[in-house]
């Protein structure tokens, strides 16, 4: 029986090039290994915690079915399902909170991290009301208001992996606190309540931290688009957003992030959709300026995406097929879910 293999994507806007390299391709190698039972699914629960347009959310969510399965991806190989269709994953949520003690979620660095920013400010103008000199900001008052669900995801994502009892979890370094909690959590169950869970392990690859392409001190992101390469962007948009890409001083092609980065990153690009060492790169283009290397990475880059976009577009128009394939991965993910839990309830004692 092969080891099970749990990931998932949130559906909070339109994906890019980041999200493909750091997650999509590396979910299709996974698959394509047959090392593992792959369980690949919506993260449309956890995409809650962010701002959004009710109207938008269904269409957001088919679009990561459609770049899963565009990807590579194959309903036949893997189980690809939407997570709020099994609803297991919130029961599990609150069981796993009951459990959680407050310091274990403080100590994650985006809720200690979130938390300090308010308590600080907190501190500053309870001290400058009582100095008759503020009332409450409205930065301050923004921040009190920040719902639960961005502080207590970590609880949600652990529930997502010991559900389905997953031996392997694909994460970057930036989710290693996030398994470590379900490990926590596993652990402290088990001790509890009886043998139940497996404690997951972490699957690392090697993935570019790509930066923003209008300023290469931020990381790749939606909320930048005119830095930010999407899936979905035309070629000419490709080659506009390259050729306006920031450079550094000089015109020497080299990697070096600590005086280059901004060049650094184009040529994280390249290599990651050349499939060329950076190191061939840079004696490719000896010599040359950033002018032609900018304009040669946005072909690499358009040829690289055209294969997914064209498979993405046809899909579009079976959507009915499919949803139905993603129905059966509903349905499977259900039944293993309901089982689970039936021996969670009775190790706790509810039935």
């Amino acid at each position: 029986m092969k080891p099970i293999l749990v990931s998932g994507i949130q559906p909070t806007g339109k994906l890019h090039i980041g999200n493909y390299l750091g997650a999509l391709k590396n979910f299709v190698e996974l698959q394509n290994s047959g090392k593992y039972e792959c369980f690949f699914f919506v993260a449309d629960l956890h995409s809650l915690t962010e701002d959004f347009d009710p109207k938008e959310k269904k269409a957001q969510i088919d679009d990561v079915i459609l770049s899963f399965i565009a990807s590579g991806l194959d309903t036949k190989k893997s189980t690809i399902f939407v997570q709020s269709e099994i609803s297991e994953h919130s029961e599990l949520a609150w069981i796993l909170n009951t459990i959680t003690p407050f310091g274990e979620l403080y100590r994650m660095t985006q809720f200690k991290d979130k938390t300090q920013v308010v308590f600080n400010r907190l501190d500053r103008e309870t001290e400058g009301q009582r100095n008759g000199r503020s009332s409450m900001s409205v930065e301050l008052a923004t921040d009190l208001a920040t719902n639960v669900g961005l502080f207590d995801y970590p609880v949600l994502m652990a529930s997502d992996i010991l559900l389905y009892d997953a031996k392997f979890v694909p994460v970057g370094n930036d989710q290693d606190q996030h398994l470590e909690l379900a490990r926590t959590l596993a652990r402290k169950f088990n001790s509890k309540f009886g043998k139940t869970f497996i404690e997951p392990q972490a699957l690392h690859t090697e993935v570019p931290r790509l930066m923003s392409l209008d300023d290469p001190e931020k990381k790749m992101s939606k909320s930048r688009p005119e830095g930010c390469l999407f899936l979905d962007d035309t070629p000419d948009v490709i080659r506009k957003k390259i050729k306006r890409a920031v450079t550094d001083s000089g015109n020497e092609v080299k990697f070096d992030e600590k005086e280059k980065p901004a060049i650094s990153n184009l040529l994280l690009v390249y290599s990651a959709f050349g499939g060329k060492k950076i190191s061939e790169i840079e004696k490719m283009y000896a010599g040359k300026g950033y002018g032609e290397f900018k304009s040669e990475l946005a072909e690499i880059v358009v040829k690289g995406l055209t294969p997914f976009q064209e498979k993405k577009k046809v899909l579009r128009r079976e959507m009915e097929e499919v949803m139905k394939e993603v129905g059966d991965g509903n349905r499977n993910a259900k039944t293993i879910a309901l089982k689970k839990m039936l021996e969670i309830k009775k190790r706790i004692g509810l039935i």
